[in-house]
């Protein structure tokens, strides 16, 4: 994928190119992502727990994706150069939340990046160790 800015239309590409994964449609319509019956992507719908500071209104774009530990989630959340946060809904969830309308602050590259990891952490042993070896023998290693 070019370095350009990131698009929801990459979250889409990106997560439904990952192997075994399923798509399903959330209570609401939304779009969740799923790797054996796992989420690793999830369109939110909106809550109150994740609303404009200025207007009140919950954000109708967030999206939900999964990080490997903790650690993971601090070092995107607290990144200042990142769109990535959570609330207070989401501690001890191994997840972060992105604005649809902020993806465009990171690149293709970089959202590519964190979308596959999120498939890595949900994905069974056996899948991400074939997944990862298909990567090292085309040269794309991780």
């Amino acid at each position: 994928m070019a370095d350009r800015p990131a698009r929801t239309a990459d979250v889409h590409e990106v997560a439904a190119a990952m192997p075994h994964v399923t798509r399903i449609e959330g209570p609401k319509g939304n779009p969740i992502y799923q790797v054996g019956g796992k989420s690793f992507v999830f369109f939110r719908t909106p809550r109150p727990d994740a609303t404009d500071p200025v207007t009140g209104q919950a954000y109708p774009d967030v999206i939900v994706i999964w990080v490997e530990s903790d650690s993971d989630k601090q070092a995107l959340i607290q990144d200042p150069t990142t769109p990535f946060f959570t609330t207070d809904h989401f501690n001890g969830h191994l997840s972060v939340l992105v604005r649809e309308a902020d993806l465009h602050t990171i690149s293709a590259s970089e959202l590519t990046e964190v979308i596959q990891d999120a498939w890595l952490s949900r994905a069974s042993t056996r899948r991400r160790v074939a997944w990862l070896a298909t990567r090292d023998a085309d040269g794309s290693g991780r």
